[in-house]
């Protein structure tokens, strides 16, 4: 029904991968200044990672101390090395180097650096570098790209301080490197449309992607969309509006385009206004598989007829 991200990877690498979480000591520009301050609406002090280590320790700790649970936990036999929170390219070229280099010299079964990011910090120069440590090393590398919305109202309004364009101009440059992209879409944002969503799948698939993450939005107490939840400023879709648009994302969506998540999983002990409609991410996975097989639809079903073209009756 969908292209799921684990299966893409273990036909590619023969065998169970799994990412290891890295936290560096950066920010965001729309956080320091440099665009604005406050960081995105949804996102709060720590970030938007998941499982995050603590960026006041050396990158070798944070993945020997994870290197234990993903092996005894999930079994693990190979690893993504994960830049994840806050835009870890927001930083001197230099630091950047040294970060990249720590990490790829710890473990020997490494397939791959994934680096997550804004799609207005990036440049020549640090690709460059990251296509040396590719050839060097022989690593895939896979940038992680937060768009979120392809609407620019809707971009404005959580303060993401980047358009659609300046996703676009980093994809294309993205690739030139021969390089894998990721991107992050939040599939229930209130200010968005059900058009909005269909174009962002199709836009991603023009784009090629190489795979997404599906996010649901949720509220932490302590950011701007805290705030506006508690004073009544915002109202979130309906666990049914949020099953109904990722049914039309994904079957807008080209099918060769690993998912690599339906639906957002925040740690228990963060502190949530609003998370997931109550529901575990399991849950609403399969509410989403359950209204697919009801509406007889799958990943790329629309998009391949979009992708023929008016023309093709003249062929």
């Amino acid at each position: 029904m969908y292209t799921k991200f684990s299966t893409k990877l273990k036909e590619k690498y023969q065998g169970k991968v799994y990412k290891i979480p890295i936290s560096i000591d950066t920010t965001c520009p729309v956080r320091d200044g440099s665009i604005s301050k406050g960081g995105c609406i949804f996102c709060g002090e720590k970030g938007a990672g998941y499982e995050n280590g603590d960026c006041k320790e050396s990158i070798t700790k944070q993945i020997n101390d994870n290197l234990d649970i993903f092996v005894n936990k999930y079994k693990a036999e190979k690893f993504i090395l994960y830049f994840q929170n806050f835009t870890n390219t927001y930083i001197k070229l230099s630091t950047f180097k040294d970060n990249i280099l720590e990490a790829v010299n710890v473990l020997d079964n490494v397939v791959a650096v994934s680096i997550s990011t804004r799609p207005d910090c990036i440049d020549n120069d640090y690709l460059s570098f990251l296509k040396e440590v590719e050839n060097k090393y022989h690593l895939d590398i896979i940038i992680e790209l937060g768009l979120q919305s392809v609407n620019n109202e809707t971009l404005r309004k959580l303060n993401r301080g980047h358009t659609l364009a300046d996703y676009i101009k980093a994809v294309l440059m993205i690739k030139s490197y021969g390089f894998e992209v990721s991107t992050h879409i939040i599939a229930s944002i209130p200010y968005d449309s059900d058009e909005d969503i269909i174009e962002a799948a199709k836009i991603l698939s023009i784009l090629k992607t190489d795979s997404v993450k599906i996010h649901s939005l949720y509220v932490e107490r302590n950011t701007i969309l805290g705030k506006m939840y508690l004073d009544g400023k915002i109202k979130m879709l309906s666990i049914e509006d949020y099953v109904r648009r990722v049914v039309l994302f994904l079957e807008n969506l080209d099918e060769n385009i690993a998912v690599e998540r339906l639906v957002s999983r925040v740690p228990k002990e963060e502190d949530v206004l609003f998370l997931n409609w109550d529901r575990s991410h399991w849950v609403i996975q399969d509410m989403i598989l359950d209204e697919m097989k009801k509406q007889n639809t799958y990943q790329g079903k629309k998009y391949n007829i979009y992708n023929k073209g008016l023309l093709d009756k003249f062929k």
